[in-house]
């Protein structure tokens, strides 16, 4: 009952920006602390950013620290990550997670998840 789906993938060419999204339904949305994390294939799935409750508290991983934006509206049950300055490191599925208020880096800590949306930059 409780889905995370995510929108708003493709193909950008380094430099470029894009915004992805996450709609949430079947869950309290503000009972839940939400992330974004990536994974390339091969690799492991790596924290990329997480929002709390309210949209006040942010933490971003350094790697992406000054280059991506998460938001939530809680009025629409929703969270997004602009990208922008995008690189080739940075393609990967990005999915969405949900998880409670104390929930930190680890994919561990997340309840719920999406079912990822491709990113793919060019170089």
């Amino acid at each position: 009952q409780v889905q995370l789906v995510e929108s708003g993938g493709g193909l950008v060419q380094a430099g470029g920006s894009l915004r992805v999204s996450c709609a949430a339904s079947g869950l309290d949305f503000t009972f839940y602390a939400m992330a974004w994390f990536r994974q390339a294939p091969g690799q492991e799935r790596e924290f990329v950013t997480r929002i709390g409750r309210f949209g006040v508290h942010t933490v971003y991983a350094e790697s992406v620290k000054g280059r991506f934006t998460i938001s939530r509206d809680n009025a629409e049950n929703t969270v997004s990550l602009q990208m922008n300055i995008l690189k080739p490191e940075d393609t990967a599925i990005y999915h969405c997670a949900a998880g409670p208020s104390a929930a930190g880096n680890s994919p561990r800590d997340y309840i719920y998840w999406g079912q990822g949306t491709q990113v793919t930059v060019s170089s």
